[in-house]
């Protein structure tokens, strides 16, 4: 396994960056298929938060990314919640990963993990990190686990205005649709989508300057709670097979000339 793991590594050169390209920060292409010029490093560790997986070099971002993630942990540790634990970003020079994600390609998202570091995670612990299952068996209702804390950290998390939207599992996003009071405008930017049970997607709107960073459609209007949620629950209510791999879709002629840029 290890063996196919490390080819698979080697023929993805994106893979194999490590120094940032040069330039003032730019997030160029799509979410799922573009690079990152100008990345940042998140700082490896910090009081209000740990990062994980460390060995897979995932913890880089557009300056905008890593802002907000530090303005997210100071505000979560402010309201009272435990340290965070921060999984994938995107590397160096962003790029498609090898394995585990299909977007995180131009710096502008970031996975958040349900389970909080309290206590504080051991360095093996965090190369290889237990997730914590926010939903029940059925698919359709939340586990235990899901409390008051990983709701404040979602309203948290979704009311900064750079956020574009985030990707928790419907069940989840059903949960918050019930919960809330008051103030509903957050809930709109929380959107359904299968696999995210044990870790949140934050994406990011594209920054100002980069000019050939592709944005996604605008969420429909409302809190998304009506219809449009229901429709995850009719059928199936999860993937359970492995579906075959989409091609990667061809990433913008600056990537590749980023790419090759001897840095």
């Amino acid at each position: 396994m290890l063996a196919l793991i490390l080819a698979a590594s080697l023929s993805n050169p994106w893979a194999l960056q490590t120094s940032r390209a040069p330039g003032a920060p730019d997030a160029i292409g799509a979410y799922s298929a573009g690079c990152l010029q100008g990345s940042m490093p998140i700082p490896a560790d910090a009081p209000t938060y740990q990062l994980l997986r460390p060995q897979n070099h995932r913890h880089f971002g557009h300056p905008n990314l890593i802002h907000y993630l530090q303005h997210l942990v100071t505000s979560a540790h402010n309201a009272g919640l435990p340290p965070l634990l921060i999984g994938d970003m995107a590397m160096v020079k962003g790029g498609p990963f090898t394995s585990g994600h299909r977007s995180h390609q131009s710096g502008l998202d970031a996975d958040l993990w349900f389970r909080f570091a309290q206590p504080r995670l051991s360095s093996s612990a965090l190369r290889n990190p237990q997730p914590l299952d926010m939903v029940a068996a059925n698919n359709r209702e939340v586990s235990k686990s899901f409390t008051r804390k990983q709701a404040l950290l979602l309203q948290l998390a979704a009311s900064a205005p750079e956020v574009e939207r985030i990707f928790v599992h419907p069940a989840i996003k059903q949960a918050l649709c019930v919960q809330t009071r008051g103030d509903r405008q957050w809930l709109r930017k929380i959107r359904p989508w299968f696999g995210h049970r044990a870790h949140f997607h934050v994406r990011l709107n594209c920054p100002s300057g980069s000019h050939d960073c592709q944005s996604q459609k605008p969420i429909p209007y409302g809190d998304g709670c009506g219809s449009e949620l229901q429709s995850w629950f009719q059928g199936p209510t999860e993937v359970t097979a492995n579906p075959k791999p989409n091609p990667q879709p061809e990433l913008p002629d600056r990537c590749m000339q980023l790419l090759n840029h001897a840095s």
